[in-house]
């Protein structure tokens, strides 16, 4: 039994931003199977699923504060998940530092009580990260997306809002992370010193559930407060990758390459990136597993399987019989 879902938990409407995304189409799903009332921001036209859901929708604009006067009327509570991902400075800043203050500042306007925002593990400084708690590494996001994401998440929990940091995240519309994973062993068909880096990940569809327990139970978490989401236990790379190769039917490595060899045959990669795929970066998440209650799920060799048809059309892998 999951805790604090009940769709009567809040009175109003809850917003939801980004919500023709990735992670934010998953917590809009979870939120209407749980009969709230829901409202999207939108840019553009929505899905047809979402107009068929009977969601409402706000038509406005990070970018464009005119544009979201009344997004927040009649809201309780906020799920922000819109995020621009690439780009430079500016055209980041523009959404997820200056969006972020516009989107708080209609929400102060119109007395949206909670805020629940989507950030990222990405705001630490890289390096060998192995079982941290919450706010206990040094911040020093690498990326413009990363950085602007950190100022973003600074207003929230300056206004009192909840943060929730994910490291990697895949499942249905993963455009990012398995697809990497696949074009790294595309490039290299080996083990990066033998492949021991372990990592944190999550299903889109746990993440969803823990940022909707959050939404609809303003007794969880306190103002400000910030919550990693990830399985409990992290994977090693090995792993991962080898649970990538037989889901898409790609050959499993079969020998192992020193680190400075891997590295000479990947240029493209960033030293970030680079770091993310081969050093430790787990942490501890216990603490969101025990305060929200929501169900770990049946790991990741399972929710990876359940994804398959979305990352073979995405990867343009035929399909087997």
């Amino acid at each position: 039994m999951t805790a604090g879902l009940g769709a009567d938990s809040t009175t109003g409407e809850i917003l939801v931003t980004g919500a023709t995304g990735f992670i934010g189409s998953a917590v809009l799903r979870v939120l209407l199977a749980r009969g709230a009332a829901v409202r999207v921001l939108a840019r553009g036209e929505v899905p047809e699923w979402i107009t068929r859901s009977g969601a409402r929708v706000h038509s406005g604009d990070l970018a464009d504060a005119a544009s979201l006067a009344g997004a927040c009327t009649g809201v309780t509570t906020l799920v922000h998940a819109a995020s621009r991902i690439g780009g430079t400075e500016e055209e980041c800043a523009e959404v997820n530092d200056r969006g972020t203050a516009r989107l708080l500042a209609e929400a102060h306007r119109a007395g949206t009580r909670r805020i629940v925002s989507l950030s990222t593990c990405a705001v630490y400084r890289d390096g060998d990260h192995r079982g941290a708690p919450e706010d206990t590494l040094d911040l020093g996001p690498a990326s413009a997306t990363s950085r602007t994401r950190l100022a973003g998440e600074q207003q929230v929990r300056a206004a009192g809002g909840i943060v929730l940091r994910p490291h990697l995240v895949y499942g249905d519309g993963d455009r990012h992370v398995v697809p990497a994973l696949v074009k790294w062993l595309r490039a290299v068909p080996a083990w990066a010193a033998g492949g021991a880096s372990r990592t944190s990940v999550v299903s889109s569809q746990e993440l969803a559930a823990v940022l909707s327990a959050f939404a609809l139970d303003p007794a969880l978490g306190s103002p400000g407060e910030v919550f990693h989401v990830a399985d409990p236990e992290p994977v090693r790379m090995r792993d991962l990758l080898e649970t990538v190769c037989h889901l898409l039917d790609l050959p499993v490595p079969e020998h192992d390459l020193p680190l400075r060899e891997h590295r000479a045959r990947t240029p493209w990669l960033s030293e970030h990136q680079w770091s993310l795929l081969t050093r430790d970066h787990w942490y501890d998440s216990s603490r969101v597993w025990a305060v929200t209650g929501v169900s770990r799920g049946p790991g990741f060799r399972v929710r990876l399987a359940q994804a398959r048809n979305w990352y073979r059309e995405t990867l343009a892998i035929p399909a087997t019989s």
